[in-house]
């Protein structure tokens, strides 16, 4: 990165945090009558800030700022979500502990005693981009009274029956030793040996294919269409499974696929999803051979990791000559997004909510939704279409919210505690059986991190006195996580409030490098501390403000530049201004210049476009409209028009450009504030904080369109026309190698510009003479 020159963004930047904070600009209103509500992303408590936080945070920091100028009054609480497995993660690495290794006890405290000294800092880094939360009203997840309300919420998802406890094979990450939501997978491209192995059938070779070899001793059953008639004489018999030797039932199924492989299904507990149905379909016993930390439980591969025991298991194939055929393919597995690794299915008892009974319900009320962009809404409903499994919500780890049940191991009672009692962690609390007397033995896993985060809305809402409740006005988040959080938040909320969580939900896209998506693991992550340091807040956020609503951005430090530029030309300009305005009084003066009314119609005009953006939240659009009016109409147009009269003009004409120059910058200050807060609060409190009377321009009212009558509107083609002429003019004077400020003899068409527009036109030309012909010339003195 080049050195840094100019503006001093970091003086400017801490100038007006600490001035933010000072004098609680962005507190909350508790007399206004209507509230705009955000349920906005706790981030995650596992590391520092990455750009594609800072991408998606300051978006939606761009709406929270428009709201609280257009609205007057905003909720807009900062959390973190710190109970997740990425936190205990994080809390190992720094402390160089395995939690497995611990105590629950030791390692909890551990866990809120490094929180408690990284969390600042961790918070620090949103303050730093200019999130415009109220800080003071801030929550974890890991509160003693958010782990009372997620307790209190689970307790009555139980009484109500939609929570329940079964062993069956639950999606299991052997990395991490836990359970896995189906929300929580993702899609990887792998490579793998597709072996073609020889199965007996009386003294006849069956020949199946499988990525699986590791999974023989596993084998309950082998598969052939029914319609397959190279098999059809086998079914009802027996396979004789290679290396194991015990035999297994061959059986009709539709789900062997007759031009796939040799057409012979392998059905293993558990292989993957279909392995479960398969055998739970045909009822089935299941011999598991995996145990939770991925590795074989008996036998001559005991002990050995599951790629171990592959490669084992071909070798010995191999040396008996039982593989026909091995091919290279590439194919796509379910990995747990925490670990990247490919999940297995092993039975545990694990709890669980009701969600595929509500598929249909979830779909019609995610309808309700306001989705932007719209075909958002798609993903989302694909997602609750392809739902297979119920929630599953219990982890086996340490740093959690506890499930605060215990169980009777004499009746199989599950004894729950009561609400006075919440929050409770069963491990450190005795509890005797109410039918049997029995001491009760403890739930010890907690919670899937979901599980508390998709009740944002109820958090937020119990910070206040529930002053603000669903539905909230807004969430907004990322597409990444609309199977996630967007989705379990929905179910919650109907399941406890049978009301939608919120009204609009608006979608970011990611931040990537050279077209792919940041990874720490690909090492293409870009550090915003840098960035700010080279190129300050103002500038990254414009950089985030880019992109169309809901897509992705490449990160490209050109654009940094381009914001740079603009910070420091908005600076210039408004020093140019107030150079200008020193006998300024603030008023309206009793008759505005022919061009100063037509230009303050154009920003009446901008006012209009811009707030219908924002109210859209399409904040590029009103990005690029304000840039372009900036930049175009006020820069390069009106002040060289005005720049005459407001430095040797007199009275009535000076004083009208004068309120022009102050209505006009002081609009555009407003109109991009919400995208580029620092710099825009340094020009308002120096230059304009003595006329206007609010504190801060973030809390002063959104500019309504003025000068907008149609007959101003009617008469617009005039400023354009001559803008236009100006545009011929400095060609003409280019091509002839000429300086903008030599004097020159104007020849126009009759009738092409408005009589009261041509002293302005001769002011900002140094045109000598103008007068009329039978075509558009400058000629030079």
């Amino acid at each position: 990165m080049a050195k840094k020159k100019g503006v001093d963004f970091k003086s400017m930047e801490e100038k007006w945090k600490k001035y933010w904070e000072k004098e609680k600009i962005y507190k909350l209103d508790s007399k206004a009558k209507k509230v705009y509500s955000i349920d906005t992303p706790p981030p995650t408590v596992s590391g520092k800030m990455h750009i594609g936080h800072a991408f998606s945070y300051s978006q939606e920091d761009f709406i929270a700022r428009f709201r609280r100028m257009f609205d007057g009054s905003v909720f807009y609480p900062f959390g973190t979500d710190d109970n997740g497995l990425p936190t205990e993660k994080l809390v190992e690495k720094i402390n160089n502990v395995k939690s497995k290794k611990m105590t629950r006890a030791k390692f909890i405290e551990l866990c809120l005693k490094t929180l408690k000294k990284i969390t600042p800092e961790f918070v620090q880094e949103w303050k730093d981009i200019g999130m415009s939360c109220d800080f003071d009203v801030t929550y974890s997840t890991i509160d003693d009274s958010i782990r009372k309300l997620s307790q209190k919420y689970l307790l009555e998802l139980y009484k109500k029956g939609e929570i329940y406890r079964k062993e069956f094979p639950t999606i299991w990450d052997v990395h991490f030793q836990t359970p896995v939501a189906q929300a929580e997978l993702e899609d990887k491209e792998k490579e793998s040996l597709f072996s073609t192995i020889k199965f007996k059938v009386d003294s006849r070779d069956l020949l199946i294919a499988t990525t699986r070899p590791e999974l023989l001793g596993a084998c309950v059953a082998v598969f052939v269409n029914p319609k397959d008639k190279r098999y059809v004489k086998l079914i009802g018999k027996e396979a004789e499974v290679p290396l194991f030797n015990h035999k297994v039932p061959i059986i009709a199924d539709s789900s062997a696929e007759i031009d796939k492989g040799t057409g012979v299904l392998m059905i293993c507990s558990y292989g993957d999803r279909f392995d479960v149905d398969a055998i739970n379909r045909h009822k089935l016993i299941p011999k598991v051979i995996l145990n939770k930390d991925g590795t074989l439980m008996d036998g001559k591969y005991k002990g050995l990791k599951i790629k171990e025991a592959r490669a084992k298991t071909l070798e010995d194939l191999e040396a008996k000559k039982l593989i026909t055929e091995q091919k290279k393919i590439t194919h796509v597995v379910n990995v747990y997004e925490k670990s990247g690794e490919e999940i297995e299915f092993l039975p545990t008892e694990q709890w669980f909510i009701k969600i595929l009974d509500k598929k249909k319900e979830l779909i019609e009320q995610g309808k309700k939704i306001n989705w932007y962009p719209k075909h958002m809404f798609k993903r989302y409903e694909n997602w609750v279409k392809g739902l297979e499994w119920d929630w599953s919500i219990s982890r086996e780890r340490h740093f959690g919210i506890p499930i605060p049940f215990w169980y009777c191991p004499e009746c199989s009672e599950i004894i729950l505690p009561e609400e006075k009692e919440l929050p409770v962690d069963p491990v450190e609390t005795k509890k005797k059986c109410p039918k049997c007397k029995k001491d009760a033995i403890p739930d010890e896993r907690v919670l899937d991190t979901w599980a508390t985060s998709s009740l944002t809305p109820q958090i937020a809402s119990s910070l206040i006195g529930e002053k603000v409740r669903v539905p909230f006005s807004l969430r907004p988040q990322a597409h990444d996580i609309i199977r996630t959080w967007a989705f379990y938040t929905i179910a919650r909320s109907l399941m406890h409030e049978k009301k939608l969580p919120w009204k609009d939900i608006v979608i970011s896209g990611f931040a990537t490098l050279k077209g792919e998506k940041m990874s720490k693991s690909k090492g293409n992550v870009v550090d915003p501390k840098k960035v700010l340091e080279e190129y300050g807040a103002d500038a990254l956020r414009l950089w985030a403000s880019s992109p169309k609503l809901g897509t992705d951005l490449d990160y490209q430090e050109k654009d940094l530049v381009t914001g740079k530029k603009f910070i420091n030309k908005l600076l210039n300009a408004s020093r140019f201004v107030f150079m200008n305005l020193e006998d300024f009084d603030g008023k309206k003066p009793k008759k505005l210049e022919l061009v100063d009314q037509l230009f303050l119609t154009k920003v009446g005009r901008l006012v209009q476009s811009v707030t219908d953006s924002f109210v859209k939240y399409e904040y590029s659009k009103a990005k690029q409209a304000v840039e372009q009016f900036f930049w175009s109409d006020f820069c390069d147009n009106y002040l060289e028009i005005v720049k005459k009269r407001v430095y040797q003009g007199t009275g009535e004409k000076r004083k009208s450009a004068q309120y022009a120059l102050y209505q006009s910058l002081l609009t555009v200050l407003k109109l991009i504030a919400p995208i580029m807060p620092f710099v825009t609060e340094e020009v308002y409190q120096e230059h304009f904080k003595k006329f206007e009377k609010h504190k801060s321009i973030h809390i002063s009212n959104w500019p309504k369109p003025e000068n907008i009558e149609q007959k101003n509107l009617d008469m617009l083609s005039k400023f354009t026309k001559l803008i236009q002429i100006l545009d011929d003019i400095r060609k003409w004077k280019t091509k002839a190698q000429k300086a903008m400020n030599s004097e020159i003899i104007l020849t126009l068409l009759p009738g092409v510009i408005e009589p009261e527009l041509l002293d302005d036109l001769r002011d900002v030309m140094n045109a000598t003479e103008i007068k009329e012909g039978k075509q558009f010339r400058v000629d030079f003195k």
